[in-house]
């Protein structure tokens, strides 16, 4: 009897474990009030982003399942001093949303409804015709638990919150590449409310999850 209990506990924990990691957000950022942006330093080299190059993948989450998508990065720059961050400011066209996991009328269908194409779901997500841009200023580079983060402002929906995200850069010749580690976002801090569960109560199991993960990757050329 006592092996039996100490099994079950086991398989308890196992299962308890599991779910924790399905369950655990990846790089969680906390939405703060923005912040002043970097300055320039004169002797920094600045790399301009090659939008065909550069892109922000992005994965939604809800009760039966995910979609998974990107967006563009249309402009932005970048300066480095000895190949670290100095500055650096990011342009997204909201208007290139894509979903990558569906097809032919579903994958249209989605996509005009995170565009807020059709009357009266404008506001439902990102209202492109409104709000045809999304942003992203350096407001500063920080060391945490041996990774570099990169601090920010990000503007979506005229809202300007500050986060922090893990980051890697590379250099080769006149080409530099930016890489974030995925990481998530509350879309409420930034008013996408549409079917999230903490806003609406009485929502049972038709909301849509509130986190948001993305993964942002830009080429430059130096200028």
């Amino acid at each position: 009897m006592k092996t039996k209990l100490i099994n079950l506990f086991a398989i308890a924990l196992i299962s308890i474990g599991s779910f924790s990691c399905k369950g655990e957000k990846k790089n969680e950022t906390v939405a703060s009030e923005a912040q002043e942006t970097s300055e320039t330093p004169k002797e920094a080299s600045i790399y301009i982003v090659n939008d065909a190059l550069s892109t922000i993948e992005w994965t939604g989450i809800k009760p039966t399942g995910k979609h998974t998508g990107t967006i563009k990065v249309a402009k932005g720059k970048i300066a480095l001093n000895d190949d670290v961050i100095q500055s650096g400011s990011f342009v997204i066209d909201m208007t290139s949303i894509t979903v990558t996991d569906l097809q032919g009328k579903e994958k249209a269908g989605l996509e005009g409804h995170l565009k807020g194409e059709a009357k009266g779901e404008e506001d439902h997500f990102f209202n492109v015709t409104k709000f045809p841009s999304a942003s992203f200023e350096v407001t500063g580079i920080s060391k945490k638990e041996n990774k570099t983060f990169m601090n920010g402002n990000l503007t979506i929906k005229g809202i300007k919150k500050n986060i922090s995200f893990p980051v890697s850069t590379a250099i080769n010749g006149n080409t530099m590449t930016l890489n974030t580690e995925v990481f998530t976002i509350n879309r409420t801090d930034w008013g996408i409310n549409y079917a999230s569960k903490s806003i609406i109560t009485d929502i049972g199991d038709k909301f849509i999850n509130d986190d948001i993960e993305l993964k942002i990757s830009v080429t430059a050329t130096k200028a």
